[in-house]
């Protein structure tokens, strides 16, 4: 049994920052704009988050300057969104394009930054956030271990971000306005809707919560190196599968953590060790699983009808 909590709880860890940073994409493609710069605003939230708890972390601090390390990850993120937002809603220039610049320039950035101030491409600091047994739940039968032990306040922020997100975007006028302006700009437009400023919404959510998901995939390594693995492109994907619609995204969410925690962990795991198969067939797992994947459920999964085509006010 506590195998199975272990893999439960690395899960976790592996899946809260795909689920809010998918999330995070679904906001934006729902309004109509690409967003394959889920990457960069990883990148760049968790370069900035790190960075302010090396600067400020003392041995003393609590899950306090957690919160504000993550204020500062969601701000950063936004900073970026504004400028894949201007490009692609004023300026009208290719989204895909304009992804990839922030995809180059996040990374080369935080490096350069880094070496900078430390002389070091690693941002360490001080992993003291991590939550033995939450009082009184951790101490239920099954659910305890399973949920409220060895756990962040991160994961159990991950569901609520989830469950806002399935509210907003269901049971608001803000949601029903998003998802128009994603599937029929010009039928949202006739009505008054303001299709650059829902975009404008849709984008700057997704910086803030792809930079928040930098930011807790961050947490359980202890620093940070230039890069997020390739966490923002998997997170896509899990928006693909996920086909922009919250409660799939949960699913494919977990699905693409459980093959990354047996990726990582296959060695604790006494039954996969023992096959012996070499570690990089698990290390290329999650990968190789979403392309097969992808190849069977694209031609079944509808992407927003205006998803990548810029709105001209004029046109038609």
């Amino acid at each position: 049994m506590s195998m199975f909590y272990f893999i439960a709880q690395s899960t976790m860890f592996f899946m809260i920052p795909l689920l809010i940073v998918a999330l995070g994409g679904m906001f934006s493609e729902r309004s109509g704009v690409v967003n394959i710069a889920l990457e960069g605003k990883m990148v760049m939230g968790a370069f900035a988050g790190v960075m302010f708890l090396n600067i400020f972390q003392t041995p003393y601090t609590s899950h306090g300057i957690l919160l504000v390390a993550l204020l500062v990850a969601m701000v950063t993120g936004m900073m970026l969104a504004i400028l894949h937002a201007f490009a692609s809603i004023n300026l009208k220039a290719n989204q895909v394009i304009s992804g990839i610049a922030i995809n180059m320039f996040a990374p080369a950035f935080a490096i350069y930054v880094a070496m900078f101030y430390l002389d070091a491409q690693h941002i360490p600091f001080l992993n003291q956030f991590r939550i033995d047994s939450v009082p009184i739940l951790g101490s239920i039968p099954f659910l305890g271990p399973l949920l409220f032990q060895n756990t962040y306040i991160t994961t159990f922020l991950g569901y609520l971000i989830f469950g806002a997100s399935a509210f907003v975007l269901y049971k608001t006028k803000f949601g029903l306005r998003l998802r128009s302006c994603g599937e029929h700009p010009q039928a949202a437009d006739s009505v008054g809707i303001s299709v650059a400023k829902m975009r404008y919404a849709g984008v700057l959510i997704s910086g803030a919560l792809a930079g928040m998901g930098g930011m807790i995939w961050a947490i359980p390594i202890g620093r940070f190196g230039g890069d997020v693995q390739g966490y923002g492109f998997l997170a896509l994907a899990v928006l693909i599968f996920g086909a922009w619609r919250p409660k799939r995204i949960l699913f494919a969410a977990l699905f693409f953590a459980i093959l990354q925690t047996i990726a990582v962990s296959f060695s604790a795991i006494p039954f996969l060790f023992n096959l012996g198969i070499p570690g990089a067939f698990y290390s290329m797992m999650p990968y190789v699983a979403t392309l097969i994947l992808l190849i069977f459920t694209s031609k079944n999964t509808q992407a927003p009808r205006a998803v990548g085509q810029p709105y001209d006010k004029g046109g038609r």
